[in-house]
């Protein structure tokens, strides 16, 4: 099992140059964890080469995408995307002349989903068709990596890659069951996690959060030679979670979301980035915080440990720079509640016993209870409803810290990592922001 090793001090500048690359190996969609990377590498004047998913055609074939969507990626990015798709997974494969797993559970009733099982054999075909057609594809992303980047460059390869729900609407019924359900509407994600169908998800997830690092370090092992042999260095960073810790009755205390289904997957990705450490090749995990973004809206709960950085920042940074964020997050809320309320009521859920009897570091990721589902759901409404706009969140103002603070983090602490899985908690990045590296981000 991975030590839980929190990064205590903050990371010394590192030695990308302007005219370095960072190569996002993943798309960037709106604004999420990886536009810190990408802001802080164009900061230091490095190269920013992008790649894309690819895009399906109503047939379900897998193509580049087309000139106006290269040309709107780009623009997100903000650098030279490589159009070579990389879709990962094996949800969309078709084994032996049958139909992909999609396809099969279109055909699925919701109350179907319990008796919903898979051939293994099929399901090791369509895995292997899918890592098959990604390395593939990764193969010729390296070829023309090979012809950009001159002699002498460092590169860092971050890997933006996660998730892995199958594409079937049975998925999206189930799932707002286990993670927004309460009363009638729970559903255990145990339960689910162990059917057929949570078998699916779990191959799913092990392949497009976790395997994906490893085709990577394996596809760039001949460019990676080639830099180092030209005077290059190269680094490996991809984005975990297991867990952060935040200030909870005064003290530091790691805490998670619950239930965390991709975790095993992220565990799988620590054992890569490990194994990658040991035969000397310098990839890193950084396990991040919990921030909310388009993709992270499913996981209703998550964004209730975000809160406490405003009290770390306070600690750490001082009452002084703590000062104007307060006075932002204070305008968001209604009329009679105070920043102090909010805050109170959200360490109240992180200290509540209902969640100190379920969390174990050992033992993460967690599985819900029914009582712990009504207590994060009717939590997470209840500092929701504080809002004046629901537009205007707290914790999409300190989203926005955490992503910008996790990239310079990621960034500089990639180029000597202190081990090949670290915990980028809310002490360092209050810490980060009375720093050099920190400058510009309250």
């Amino acid at each position: 099992m991975t030590e839980y090793r929190p990064m205590k001090c903050l990371p010394e500048k590192a030695g990308y140059r302007a005219g370095d690359y960072i190569v996002l190996v993943g798309e960037l969609f709106g604004r999420g964890y990886a536009n810190g990377l990408v802001e802080e590498a164009r900061s230091i004047g490095m190269n920013v080469i992008g790649t894309t998913m690819g895009r399906r055609d109503n047939d379900g074939t897998l193509r580049p995408l087309n000139q106006v969507e290269l040309a709107d990626a780009e623009a997100v990015l903000g650098g030279k995307i490589i159009n070579v798709p990389l879709e990962a997974g094996f949800d969309m494969e078709s084994v032996d002349g049958q139909p992909s797993v999609a396809e099969q559970l279109k055909k699925v009733r919701p109350d179907e989903w319990a008796g919903v099982d898979f051939n293994d054999e099929f399901i090791s075909k369509a895995v292997r068709s899918g890592s098959d057609r990604f390395r593939t594809n990764l193969a010729k992303v390296v070829g023309e990596l090979d012809k950009l980047i001159p002699p002498g460059s460092n590169v860092l390869f971050s890997h933006v890659m996660a998730g892995g729900f199958p594409r079937a609407r049975i998925f999206m019924l189930l799932l707002n069951r286990v993670f927004k359900g309460t009363g009638d509407k729970y559903l255990s994600s145990e339960l689910f996690w162990e059917s057929g169908i949570g078998r699916l998800c779990r191959a799913s997830f092990d392949e497009v959060t976790a395997d994906t690092f490893r085709y990577l370090l394996e596809t760039t092992a001949g460019l990676r030679d080639r830099i180092a042999m030209d005077g290059g260095q190269v680094r490996y960073s991809a984005y975990g979670y297991h867990g952060t810790g935040v200030l909870v009755g005064g003290e530091y205390r790691w805490q998670s979301y619950i239930p965390y289904l991709p975790g095993w997957a992220k565990m799988r990705l620590e054992d890569i980035a490990a194994e990658a450490s040991a035969s000397g090749i310098q990839a890193t995990v950084f396990n991040c915080p919990e921030i909310q973004t388009n993709s992270s809206a499913l996981f209703l709960g998550v964004e209730i440990s975000l809160y406490p950085l405003i009290t770390s920042i306070r600690r750490e940074a001082g009452e002084a720079m703590a000062a104007p964020l307060m006075r932002r997050c204070q305008d968001m809320l209604k009329e009679g509640t105070s920043l102090e309320q909010m805050l109170a009521r959200a360490d109240a859920y992180l200290a509540s016993p209902v969640l100190a009897q379920l969390l174990d570091f050992a033992g993460w990721p967690q599985h819900n209870t029914s009582e712990q589902a009504d207590l994060m759901l009717n939590s997470s409404a209840e500092l929701m409803g504080m809002h004046v706009d629901q537009k205007r969140l707290v914790c999409a103002e300190l989203s926005r810290i955490v992503f910008l603070a996790t990239g310079r983090l990621m960034i500089h602490g990639s180029w000597k990592p202190e081990a090949p899985v670290v915990w980028l908690n809310h002490d360092l990045i209050a810490r980060l922001l009375v720093d050099g590296l920190g400058k510009g981000i309250l």
